[in-house]
Parts: structure tokens; C-alpha cells; sequence
């Protein structure tokens, strides 16, 4: 027999789904105006809810899909991520100095090198021993 306060799940479960799907349509609302990318993870993430929870509500999938689709087009298929021309010269700059840096210290551990060699040399023939090869 069921209880007489039935009626209060239903309208009480009905309510907590309303307004989960508001707090899920006002974050999506925000992360489309925030040019952030719109994905499932990403609503699910700002909204507080579950990512399977999301894809059961078809009025926010046909959103995030709308948004995903119209995303490029505006902004004129350009990568947000890009790095600009001037900011590709800096480390490309950056680069040609550390490669002379490199080169320089690579002369400079190779007359190391060669000193230690010519030393090891010099006291092998000093006490009768074969020089290495």
C-alpha cells in the first residue's frame, strides 16, 4: 500500500530536476559566452552534475552540439592556442642563442678533453707506459 505522502517524492524529485537543469542551462550559457571550448566534460564539470546525466537531456546535447558546430565558424577557423608571429621569432631568437651557447661550450669541453688526453699521454711515456690509443 503506498504512503500517503507519495505525492511529495514525486513533486520534491520533480523539482530537484528542475533546477539541476537550470544550473546545467546557465552553465552552458556561461561557457558559450566565456569562448571556452563546450563540451560534455566541460558543462558537466562547471555545472556539478554527471557526465551520464547530461547525455540523458536531449534539449542540452542538441545545445552543446549547435555550439560545438557554430564554434569554428565564428571564430574564423583560427586555433584560440595559436601562437603569433612575433611570439614564434622570440623563441625562435631564443633558440639561435641557446644553439650558440651549446656550440660554444661543446668547443670548449672538447679542448678539455683533448688537454686531459694530451696530459694522460705526456705521464704515460713519463713512466715507461704505453700510450692509449
Amino acid at each position: 500500500m503506498p504512503a500517503a505522502n507519495t505525492h511529495r517524492l514525486v513533486e520534491h524529485a520533480r523539482l530537484r530536476h528542475a533546477r539541476t537543469l537550470q544550473r546545467a542551462r546557465e552553465a552552458l550559457t556561461a561557457l558559450a559566452e566565456g569562448g571556452k571550448p563546450v563540451t560534455i566534460a566541460m558543462l558537466a564539470t562547471q555545472a556539478g552534475v554527471s557526465r551520464s546525466w547530461i547525455y540523458t537531456q536531449p534539449e542540452l546535447r542538441e545545445r552543446i552540439e549547435k555550439l560545438q558546430q557554430a564554434a569554428p565558424a565564428g571564430r574564423g577557423g583560427d586555433n584560440p592556442h595559436r601562437a603569433s608571429d612575433e611570439s614564434l621569432r622570440h623563441r625562435l631568437d631564443l633558440a639561435h642563442q641557446r644553439i650558440t651557447q651549446l656550440r660554444s661550450e661543446n668547443h670548449q669541453l672538447r679542448e678539455a678533453l683533448a688537454r686531459a688526453h694530451g696530459q694522460l699521454r705526456a705521464t704515460g711515456t713519463q713512466t715507461g707506459l704505453a700510450a692509449p690509443s
